[in-house]
């Protein structure tokens, strides 16, 4: 169906539209924000934890390309992408509620199966479940950010995507400051679980409502399912049919390429940096430390990404009206440059609590931006009957990056030792540096994009 047959969305559709994935983002940051807590106290050091991460990245780079495919040709009474949308969303949440007891279900399987488990099976049963939980939150993001040019008119999509930009930082921010703030105000200390619980239960009930508010037009269903019909797509076919969109998209991805290299330098290592390099709590896997000490620590992590994701809330939808007036390309390279300043200051100031804070704070238009604008620009180029397919393939410039993230960073942090008085600690502001140059390399990619009107 063309764009302008579709109708217009008003503010209330907006806002049931992006419900949905404040869960996803909810449950998102709480895999960013507490699986290192979780993973170091079953033994794993920096490296392993990054390599850990691998899940992600691998999982977008197949999931993501494939479940798009899949959605594009799914005929459903529940639509097309409905039905990735609630059950990634359902399996999400078990895996959420397992994973922090991760120690237990190993220690279960060793007695029910009378099979002895090895010393690390606690280590292994979480790094399993993090690669379900982030390939199930993959199955359900690329079939959500498919039903922008699905349902919402072209002219509203940099709006659209901004909405989704407002959802994420609302939604990290809420994940983030229930914990501090029972213990700010109650002196109540949340467990890890029971955060991890609350997470899956908001990421099913907010996609549920979504998926009962926003219809997908059967009329669109009906034409493009017929037209697949006529003639089946490979994933492969469509790989190649996407970067003959035009010239533009193949700068748009590599724009990505460097843009979630920077990323993920942060998403990866804030917290750790918050802990061991902020507050230089050593190394827990290879030395004790008190318990408060790592709650305050923890704590001031999840205050550190609230606000990263508060101010991402605050200007996402700025940043889409702005974009509307002066381009996406202009905004984007501003907030990029923003985001640079922050990571410089961050790892020149490490020392300094209040300014990381403050300097989380700037990073946050950065992110607004990178989670609306480029599949704004993107968009433009869309062909009907194959949104899930090119966000899928999309995806694979947002996932591979974070290879490089997880092994080459992550090696490096490991290699970079401190030992004082026999505890042993890492360089995780290294990771910012990195990111800073890999963001700087963006804007220069970014500058050579074209805005043009269609494909």
């Amino acid at each position: 169906m063309n764009s302008a047959e579709l109708k217009r969305f008003t503010t209330i559709n907006f806002l049931n539209f992006a419900l949905g994935f404040l869960g996803l983002q909810f449950a998102w940051q709480m895999r960013i924000a507490l699986s290192e807590p979780v993973t170091s106290s079953l033994g794993a050091s920096p490296l392993l934890y990054s390599l850990i991460w691998l899940a992600g990245p691998f999982s977008g780079m197949v999931v993501q390309p494939i479940i798009g495919v899949l959605s594009d040709k799914t005929k459903s009474r529940f639509g097309r992408r409905r039905p990735y949308l609630l059950g990634g969303a359902l399996i999400t949440a078990l895996a959420l509620w397992a994973f922090p007891h991760s120690a237990g279900i190993s220690d279960f399987i060793s007695k029910v199966c009378h099979f002895n488990m090895p010393a690390w099976g606690g280590l292994l049963i979480a790094a399993l479940l993090i690669w379900v939980i982030d390939a199930c939150i993959n199955i359900a993001q690329g079939p959500y950010r498919s039903l922008v040019p699905d349902v919402v008119p072209r002219e509203q999509h940099a709006q659209a995507n901004s909405y989704i930009s407002l959802a994420i930082g609302l939604g990290s921010v809420i994940a983030m400051v229930v914990a501090p703030a029972l213990k700010f105000f109650f002196n109540y200390q949340m467990s890890i679980s029971a955060q991890f619980i609350m997470a899956g239960v908001a990421f099913a009930l907010a996609m549920l409502w979504t998926c009962i508010t926003i219809k997908e037009k059967s009329t669109v269903q009906d034409e493009i399912t017929a037209k697949d019909d006529e003639k089946s797509q490979s994933f492969w076919q469509s790989m190649k049919e996407f970067f003959l969109l035009s010239p533009e998209v193949k700068k748009i991805c590599t724009m990505q390429f460097f843009t979630w290299i920077g990323m993920m330098c942060l998403l990866i290592y804030v917290t750790p940096f918050v802990m061991h390099t902020v507050y230089n709590i050593p190394d827990v896997a290879a030395n004790p430390v008190a318990q408060n000490l790592k709650d305050t620590a923890q704590n001031y992590a999840l205050i550190c990404l609230a606000v990263f994701n508060l101010v991402c809330f605050l200007v996402a939808i700025p940043i889409g009206k702005l974009a509307d007036k002066f381009g996406n390309k202009k905004i984007h390279i501003v907030s990029m440059v923003s985001m640079i300043v922050a990571y410089l200051g961050l790892a020149l100031c490490k020392s300094s609590p209040a300014a990381v804070l403050c300097l989380m704070g700037l990073s946050g238009i950065g992110w607004a931006s990178v989670c609306a604008l480029p599949f704004a620009m993107l968009s433009k180029y869309i062909k009907p009957g194959t949104e899930g397919s090119v966000m899928g393939i999309f995806n694979i410039f947002i996932a591979g990056p974070q290879v490089f993230v997880c092994t080459l960073v992550g090696w490096l942090i490991n290699a970079s030792v401190i030992s004082s008085d026999g505890n042993i600690n890492h360089h995780y502001e290294y990771t910012f540096y990195i990111g800073a140059a890999c963001l700087l390399a963006a804007v220069i990619v970014t500058k050579m994009i074209k805005e043009g009107e269609t494909a």
